[in-house]
């Protein structure tokens, strides 16, 4: 029965590192990637409402420093320009009435250390979910050996299991960020 927590908290581990790829990916690093303009979303006048762009749009990067973004709906297209340009990614989306053309600018040294700062602001907010899983799965087994399920030395050594598996897991979003933040200064 304890197995089936420790599978468990295995899951929540790759969940809340999953979670946290999924949101460095939104972190623009001075090369185009679709990714940057996945949390946008568009107030659609002709729909009466707010829809993320993914959903009205397809999105690509022909090349390193342009994302191209291919409305469905032609009469989205000033819509889908105004909610980029405001969604403060610092990007000016150009539109020909078909396509809208988003030039990735280079990064400053300033932008660089701000996002930088993004990262590391994000990978603590990361590392707290970790320790969140630990202090769950901490109570979870305290809870079994108060009601007699397992033992005092069961206990300390899913203890340890759990620590370890937090240790782990902050170690590897240490290193994702590491790989980000130095992908961010070198672009």
């Amino acid at each position: 029965m304890s197995d089936e927590y420790l599978d468990a908290m295995t899951e929540d581990f790759d969940k809340v590192k999953a979670a946290f790829n999924r949101d460095l990916s939104s972190v623009r690093t001075g090369r185009a990637s679709p990714q940057i303009l996945e949390n946008v979303q568009v107030v659609v006048a002709s729909y009466g409402a707010t829809m993320p762009l993914n959903q009205l749009a397809s999105i690509s990067a022909p090349d390193p420093r342009l994302l191209v973004v291919n409305p469905w709906d032609k009469g989205t297209i000033s819509d889908i320009g105004k909610a980029i340009g405001s969604a403060g990614l610092g990007l000016n989306p150009a539109s020909d009435g078909t396509i809208i053309r988003v030039p990735i600018p280079a990064l400053t040294t300033q932008r660089r250390r701000d996002l930088v700062r993004s990262v590391r602001t994000l990978q603590e907010d990361f590392r707290v979910r970790a320790r969140q899983v630990r202090k769950e799965y901490n109570d979870i087994f305290k809870e079994l050996e108060s009601d007699k399920e397992i033992t005092r030395d069961d206990l300390k050594r899913y203890q340890g299991l759990v620590q370890d598996a937090t240790n782990a897991c902050i170690k590897e979003l240490d290193g994702i960020s590491d790989a980000k933040q130095q992908e961010v200064m070198a672009s």
